[in-house]
């Protein structure tokens, strides 16, 4: 018998998908791969509704709790990372299971899609040339080596990384855009959703997460560092939280913020999942999501 297909659990926040990826666990004697970013964050637990010790029934639980709030998290890092963990859960005989919203950490773990380098010493000549002459003068460079990339980018930031990628390896940025090809064979299930329910849950649990002691959470990260950090102060109702800490919000109006953000994000990831046609969705509220999840895995 072959190598099982790597199954990935997908879809909005809120939805359940860790409770679904612990079931299918416990159902197919598989171990959990997160790829949530922002659970990557020791200490982010309250504010990502990171799935606790008790709620993970014994099923070891791979890449929480992985990275101090002030490191950046590295989709390059992940892949290689989320790779050789389903490499070694294999060849132990067990199923691997990714479980997260983050969309392109899911593909870069689960599809062709390849990390070209970095140079910081060409990373700052481009961003001095930015600084003397302009975004035109970037646009037209890139339009001359990139016309695909030139049209597309929009922002100064990529436009440097996208000069920065050619200088590097001669190939236009675009040629590196992920396919829908898989890395090796995968199951995707996506929990699908009814949205007014979706949006009233979330909005509890945003309310729960501060009755769970969310603000204290946010302190105490700030003192490590949390506002340095590139990545993990921008995390759903940290960031809001922060403005209660700085007087320039209430605890209330942090809450209200972090769901209208929560449901903004919830809806960008449905958009994300929904472009992908080899997603197999089934109602996050179906009586028979595990009888139906396992029966997708070949089990």
């Amino acid at each position: 018998m072959g190598t099982p297909p790597v199954i990935a659990v997908v879809g909005p926040t809120g939805s359940g998908k860790s409770d679904l990826a612990v079931n299918l666990a416990l159902e197919l004697d598989g171990e959990v791969i997160n790829a949530d970013a922002m659970q990557f964050y020791r200490g982010m637990d309250i504010g990502t509704a990171k799935i606790t010790p008790a709620e993970r029934l014994g099923i070891p639980h791979h890449l929480l709790d992985v990275l101090d709030v002030t490191q950046e998290a590295s989709v390059s890092d992940f892949q290689q990372q989320a790779r050789q963990l389903i490499r070694d859960i294999h060849t132990r005989g067990k199923r691997a299971i990714l479980v997260g919203g983050s969309g392109l950490y899911v593909r870069a773990a689960l599809d062709v899609l390849e990390f070209p380098g970095t140079d910081p010493g060409l990373r700052r000549s481009l961003e001095a040339e930015l600084a003397a002459h302009g975004t035109a003068s970037l646009r037209a460079r890139l339009q001359d080596v990139d016309p695909a990339s030139a049209e597309r980018l929009n922002d100064d930031r990529r436009i440097i990384r996208a000069l920065e990628v050619h200088e590097l390896t001669g190939r236009p940025f675009s040629s590196f855009m992920p396919r829908r090809e898989y890395f090796q064979p995968a199951v995707q299930i996506g929990l699908s959703v009814d949205r007014p329910a979706l949006h009233e849950r979330l909005a509890a649990r945003v309310h729960a997460m501060v009755d769970a002691g969310l603000l204290a959470e946010v302190r105490r990260l700030d003192a490590l560092g949390l506002r340095t950090g590139k990545t993990a102060c921008r995390a759903l109702g940290y960031s809001q939280f922060l403005q209660v800490i700085d007087g320039s919000a209430s605890v209330a109006e942090a809450a209200e913020s972090t769901i209208v953000a929560t449901r903004q994000f919830a809806r960008r990831q449905l958009t994300w999942f929904r472009a992908d046609p080899r997603i197999t969705w089934i109602d996050w509220q179906d009586q028979d999501l595990l009888v139906r999840a396992a029966g997708l895995c070949g089990r």
